[in-house]
């Protein structure tokens, strides 16, 4: 993607929400290599005035939870195409595996969010939220899960495969997982937690 240069506020602005126009230049940014850009490097990257990213966003932060919230949506979006299993468990195996493949096609970018997300900050995001939401289209009406459990798998388990994901990428994040091996990794987790509901 080609770095956005030269543009004025009014152009910027006109057309196209300036939200996403502040997180095409963020991820211009990280897949230069730029981790550590400031907030001023990021207006002049997206041709918007100093005060617009904060505007927006409020920190830079925020900025990289709507990255991974960016990524998030990908990964729903992939899943809504696929042809999807007829049970909840093949269908969580999918999502696993579609949240997997997006991670890995920019692994350096991707790390870097992580890593952003996974720091304390002023304010809280909504990536749990919006992950969960992620989980809870995947496991749909519970098909293939044990009847007398179904109703607490469908409440609970959108939370905790959000946290088992979560938690691989923070280890994949750190450099304890290998690119090679995040998928098992992430298919075992998800794996193990539905094998509480499956029907015997």
């Amino acid at each position: 993607m080609a770095v956005i240069k030269n543009r004025s506020p009014r152009t910027a602005a006109r057309g196209e929400p300036l939200r996403q126009i502040v997180l095409d230049a963020a991820e211009t940014l990280l897949r230069e290599g730029k981790a550590d850009f400031s907030m001023r490097d990021l207006a002049a990257n997206a041709g918007v005035s100093f005060a617009t990213p904060f505007n927006q966003f409020g920190s830079k932060a925020a900025i990289m939870h709507a990255l991974s919230g960016r990524r998030i949506d990908t990964m729903t979006k992939r899943f809504a195409k696929a042809s999807a299993p007829p049970d909840a468990a093949g269908r969580v195996f999918l999502a696993t595996a579609i949240g997997v493949e997006v991670m890995l096609e920019e692994p350096e970018v991707n790390r870097t969010i992580m890593a952003w997300i996974s720091a304390a900050a002023p304010s809280s995001g909504h990536v749990l939220a919006h992950s969960s939401a992620l989980w809870t289209l995947a496991l749909g009406a519970g098909e293939g899960l044990a009847a007398a459990r179904r109703g607490q798998a469908l409440s609970t388990l959108p939370t905790l495969l959000a946290f088992g994901f979560r938690g691989v990428l923070s280890f994949w994040t750190a450099g304890e997982l290998t690119d090679e091996s995040l998928a098992a990794h992430a298919q075992s987790v998800a794996s193990t937690m539905l094998l509480g509901f499956a029907e015997r």
